[in-house]
């Protein structure tokens, strides 16, 4: 693939990623749900091979990295050098989606216990003007 010089000078400019190939590996992997072994298995690797290549003990070969990165879902220029654009992560939708929940609740319990207190206050008042 050749890229113009206008096209190769974007790529450069853009913000790369900061992580090491063994962290966008597992990245990758994490964004697409799949476990070390269901990894191993689409690329015919074992799974130790999987775990040494994000822990960046070793890395794969040439021709591997190009199948990664399309059972991945990411460019190979991400996978290797961290240019272009990250695998989408649902997970941070999901904690997101989570935060959203809880703070509902929160708020929730927040109105039941003014009402609470309000009702206490009122009681409290009650009995003080019976004495």
């Amino acid at each position: 693939m050749r890229l113009s010089t206008d096209t190769f000078l974007a790529m450069i400019r853009r913000p790369s990623d900061n992580d090491t190939l063994g962290g966008r590996i597992w990245r990758a992997r994490d964004a697409m749900n799949l476990s070390v072994q269901d990894l191993a298995d689409r690329l015919g690797v074992r799974s130790d091979t999987i775990s040494a290549w994000e822990r960046d003990r070793s890395e794969p070969r040439t021709s591997r990295l190009f199948t990664l990165a399309g059972v991945l879902g990411v460019s190979p220029a991400w996978l290797i050098a961290g240019i272009g654009e990250a695998p989408k992560d649902d997970l941070s939708n999901s904690v997101a989606g989570q935060l959203r929940d809880q703070l509902a609740q929160v708020k929730k319990l927040h109105e039941q216990t003014g009402k609470a207190i309000c009702a206490l206050e009122m009681e409290i008042n009650r009995v003080l003007q019976d004495m």
